[in-house]
């Protein structure tokens, strides 16, 4: 009998092991579906937590620029009585960036939080734009530094006139720039091409992101069904401080459901 009740401990565990959360985030403009990474379990045990409880409810989208990102969760807008003051550790990960859809801790600014520690409750998810490999790969300030030192030399008298004739056309200046950044690298020992991983190279040439806040915010979950709601609310009408004009709340739900079907029905992949 013991044997018995020892091996049903052991199964109901390993059921409970097997499963994850999904979050539905409904909004007026629908809804989106989201998981939380394993990688950030403080930002993860927060959050399920303040959707859980009910705090997140009637919470609005409170700061939206199109092309960037939605930011809401703030708890301290719609509750007086129950003020949320804490901070959460960051956790960075190199393998979480802020491609299309991804999910992130907003936070005080560095002057004030060197350690780059995450509010308690007010998030964002990324919207962004698509860029191109040269915008993720090229040091532009490195260039141009060699470029102008270049360009000093007598040798290159003749490059230095047809920057001066394109100095009105940007994408010519650019052009002319960039077919000298070997000869640049090459002669004043510089980086002009930044390392990127193939992974960040694929996500933000095809459903692009906001690659200039990696490393300084903490990413934490992906929205997996519900993308568009994403564009839909970046493109309302915004007034001061970024604040659209309506308020859009929120109501969160968390459903327990096994990594199999997340997998399944959603296509998120769980790192081994």
């Amino acid at each position: 009998m013991k044997k018995l009740i020892f091996i049903l401990i052991i199964l109901i565990q390993s059921c409970a092991m097997n499963k994850d959360v999904l979050i539905t985030i409904s909004t007026p403009y629908g809804d989106m579906k989201a998981i939380l990474y394993d990688e950030t379990p403080l930002h993860k045990k927060n959050f399920i937590e303040l959707s859980e409880s009910g705090q997140f409810d009637s919470t609005i989208f409170h700061r939206v620029i199109e092309n960037f990102m939605i930011q809401g969760g703030d708890v301290n807008l719609i509750n007086d009585d129950e003020v949320i003051d804490y901070t959460i550790p960051a956790e960075f990960n190199s393998n979480l960036f802020h491609r299309k859809g991804e999910i992130a801790a907003a936070r005080m600014g560095d002057n004030v939080n060197p350690n780059k520690e995450s509010s308690g409750c007010q998030f964002y998810i990324v919207q962004g734009k698509v860029y191109s490999q040269d915008e993720l790969t090229l040091d532009i300030n490195a260039l141009y530094g060699g470029v102008r030192r270049l360009l000093e030399e007598e040798e290159y008298a003749d490059v230095r006139q047809k920057f001066i004739a394109a100095q009105n056309d940007p994408q010519e200046t650019q052009r002319l720039a960039l077919s000298l950044s070997s000869i640049c690298e090459e002669k004043y020992g510089i980086k002009i091409r930044k390392d990127v991983s193939e992974d960040i190279l694929k996500a933000y040439t095809t459903v692009g992101g906001v690659p200039h806040l990696d490393g300084g915010y903490t990413v934490f979950g992906r929205i997996v069904e519900g993308l568009e709601v994403i564009d839909k609310i970046a493109a309302v009408k915004t007034g001061p401080g970024d604040k659209p004009i309506d308020d859009i709340a929120m109501t969160f739900k968390v459903d327990k459901i096994s990594k199999e079907k997340i997998t399944k029905n959603y296509g998120y992949t769980y790192p081994e």
